[in-house]
């Protein structure tokens, strides 16, 4: 492992890829940056672990084609070849049936709906992609532009579900803008029969952070990962003094990466209350992953979103049905996802309590499964996982620049009105990163 050194000109805290894109800006630019990751491995929600011998994202993760802020960054980086681009099947399931919903035509057999509200749910996708100027939708929730849109009984059916399922007790406070851009970025990334197309990094995208990794340190930066910083402080002169649980860095200039909470801990000794207030005010979702290593496939579909409030999670997906089975050891991976509240019973559960929990809830919806199948399975949690975006979200954003000079604010609960996602993170880092290198 690299040592901490004393001093750097830049420090980095978080080696996700917001941290990591600002790192590779600077390095490129010839200035000295030092990486700071509290974690053993890169990648922050991006991390993987192993399956025969192979990596795997902890919480699945695809791009659309239309991201092109992370596909610039990996034909810069030459590994274009490692990207590949498929069609996908999605589903809904909804009154204890599966419906294909991958093209138009599927959403013409959706017959949970009358045939009218189909052709309203087809055109709501094509009207919400038309909205120019997202700030005319800050002042509506989700729930009532969705009902403009489509309609009450498309609401209920379709749109209703799945905030629930995302959001739970909060659905109601979800800005229309956080739906827009969903429905948005969707419907750019379709192929010419309609079909939506995806892709992914061969390796998992932690292969893509170890790469930029290995740009920053070839660039002469530097990435040390098992470092965690627990507080920082400006000191007399402009520079920070950073206490890390590897020893104390000098920096001159910093830039924060971590979920805001976390950022606003750190600088408690000495930040203004009103600085610390607003870092504290935006609230997140926690998010628990179960991941299934099983004999043989569940179904034939990629995404299913489950439409039955009943059901504890809010999607099945198979990501062997986008992805070989053959590059998991002919392991079938499977993802059951949870958004929920850090206090609740359900974050706590270890792998097997989860498994036991899941089981019966499989069965129902799919009756041939057998737990047999399960060859293993582990349980991933992330504290800070999703924003809650409410309505005047963009009243809530911290400022970028910090209340001592020199510190940038890079967080993902600032990416607006996009969403998080791996190509608005390597957006911002970038833009953070190139605004760091002008000032020196």
């Amino acid at each position: 492992m690299t040592a901490l050194p004393s001093s750097t000109r830049v420090a980095v805290i978080g080696g996700g890829f917001t941290g990591l894109s600002a790192a590779w800006e600077l390095a490129r630019a010839g200035v000295a940056v030092t990486v700071l990751e509290a974690d053993a491995e890169l990648g922050g929600l991006a991390g993987a672990f192993d399956v025969q011998g192979h990596k795997l994202d902890r919480f699945y993760h695809h791009w659309f084609t239309n991201d092109l802020e992370v596909m610039t960054l990996i034909d810069e980086l030459g590994l274009h070849d490692r990207v590949s681009i498929n069609p996908t099947n999605t589903g809904v399931w909804y009154g204890n049936h599966f419906f294909k919903l991958s093209t138009p035509m599927d959403l013409l057999r959706f017959t949970p709906l009358p045939m009218a509200d189909r052709v309203r749910l087809g055109l709501l996708a094509l009207r919400a992609r038309k909205v120019e100027n997202w700030m005319e939708l800050e002042h509506k929730t989700a729930s009532q532009w969705l009902k403009e849109l489509g309609g009450e009984k498309v609401y209920r059916v379709v749109w209703e579900p799945l905030l629930k399922g995302k959001f739970g007790a909060v659905a109601d406070q979800i800005s229309a803008v956080w739906f827009w851009n969903k429905l948005k970025l969707r419907g750019g990334s379709r192929g010419k029969g309609g079909e939506e197309r995806l892709a992914y990094f061969k390796g998992g995208f932690v292969a893509l952070a170890e790469a930029m990794a290995e740009g920053i340190r070839a660039a002469g930066g530097q990435v040390l990962t098992s470092t965690a910083v627990h507080r920082f402080t400006p000191q007399t002169g402009g520079c920070f003094r950073l206490e890390t649980s590897a020893g104390e860095l000098v920096a001159e200039q910093l830039i924060a990466t971590p979920a805001l909470p976390l950022i606003a801990d750190m600088a408690e000794d000495w930040a203004p209350a009103p600085w610390l207030a607003q870092m504290r005010r935006i609230n997140y979702l926690s998010n628990v992953c179960l991941v299934l290593e099983l004999e043989r496939s569940l179904s034939t579909t990629y995404w299913l979103n489950v439409n039955d409030p009943t059901f504890p999670f809010v999607a099945v997906i198979e990501h062997t049905n986008f992805e070989r089975p053959s590059d998991y050891g002919g392991r079938h991976i499977v993802y059951l996802s949870r958004y929920l509240p850090h206090t609740d019973a359900m974050y706590s559960m270890s792998a097997d309590e989860m498994l036991a929990f899941a089981t019966p809830w499989l069965k129902k919806m799919f009756p041939a499964f057998d737990p047999a199948w399960v060859l293993k399975h582990h349980v991933w949690r992330a504290r800070y996982s999703q924003p809650v975006v409410e309505q005047h979200y963009s009243n809530l954003i911290p400022a970028s620049e910090g209340p001592a000079p020199g510190l940038t604010i890079a967080s993902m609960a600032q990416i607006y009105p996009e969403d998080r996602g791996t190509n608005y993170a390597v957006r911002e880092g970038r833009k953070a990163g190139r605004a760091v290198a002008q000032k020196l």
